[in-house]
């Protein structure tokens, strides 16, 4: 089967983007694997599907599949490329364009620098609808809001690293329509990304699994940030991840109402008035680049 796609990235979280409009491709998980593979295939960390409207209101759905062929929820970054590929490609002239996610509508802005700005929704900060199930856990107060002393099992030690020497991890939990943890760090060069981003992961108290972030905190309107994601392990971006961990910043009183997170690939700017408005509700705001890399068109076996 050859299908078209575009390769493209946003502060360096790739994708490989594919246009539906015109009719499903009915790809299974093995052809999503298979088109991320960077050896095999085109290489992604995700895989981003432009569709029809399936409902009025919207101009768009947009559909995500991790590397592992998982379908997710949402992706920051790729919201960004999305409204730059639909207009490259002349399927919407539209400045601001309405996709329909896995949970909700998003709201897309391009900047005349080129820049896109993508209304991410208010966070979500009930345990239940992270997920997140804190039995067994312990919450601390810390700020105007709360950590939660994450407890591993005896098979599920935590590194050996400054952030934990005992067998927990503070985090902090939320949503940003897909399930965040948010860990503070001293440096976030010397995290230990690869090993306790797995562990934080794999915990049962995340039904669903997590993506995990490691923030070190530079000042009150800066940020750097290393995410661990599901189904793609870490990421040069992400923007959920900058989202969750400016918001629990925010949160927690670290961090002003604007903030710019840097990723290493690239710099995502965040804005929340939640606290300073009163209203946790208050959507998120996230300003980055989206660039397309090339086109091309691949043959995927019918059965892999």
């Amino acid at each position: 089967m050859h299908i078209p796609f575009t390769k493209m990235q946003g502060a360096g979280n790739d994708f490989v983007v594919l246009d539906e409009t015109q009719g499903l491709l009915n790809l299974s998980p093995a052809h999503y694997r298979f088109l991320a593979d960077r050896h095999f295939g085109v290489g992604a960390d995700q895989i981003l599907s432009v569709r029809s409207a399936s409902q009025g209101g919207v101009d768009f759905d947009y559909v995500i599949h991790n590397a592992d062929g998982g379908q997710v929820e949402h992706c920051g970054n790729g919201a960004r490329c999305f409204v730059q590929f639909v207009r490259e490609r002349g399927l919407s002239a539209k400045d601001r364009i309405r996709v329909k996610v896995a949970k909700g509508v998003l709201e897309l802005h391009q900047l005349p620098d080129g820049q896109v700005t993508v209304d991410m929704g208010p966070p979500v900060f009930a345990l239940a609808q992270v997920p997140f199930d804190g039995a067994g856990q312990v919450a601390q107060p810390s700020g105007g809001w709360e950590v939660w002393a994450l407890d591993f099992m005896p098979n599920q030690p935590p590194a050996q690293v400054n952030i934990a020497q005992a067998a927990t991890v503070s985090i902090a939990v939320l949503s940003m329509g897909n399930p965040h943890a948010v860990l503070r760090v001293d440096d976030v060069d010397a995290a230990p990304v690869a090993t306790l981003g797995p562990q934080v992961q794999a915990h049962p108290a995340f039904v669903q699994g997590v993506n995990v972030g490691f923030m070190q905190v530079l000042s009150r309107s800066q940020i750097a940030l290393r995410v661990y994601e599901r189904g793609s392990g870490e990421t040069l971006a992400c923007g959920t991840g900058a989202c969750a961990a400016v918001v629990a910043g925010i949160r927690l009183g670290w961090l002003d109402a604007a903030v710019q997170v840097r990723t290493r690939g690239g710099i995502l700017s965040i804005a929340w008035a939640g606290v300073a408005s009163g209203n946790l509700s208050e959507s998120v705001f996230m300003t980055g680049p989206a660039t397309t890399v090339f086109q091309g068109t691949i043959n995927i076996p019918d059965k892999l």
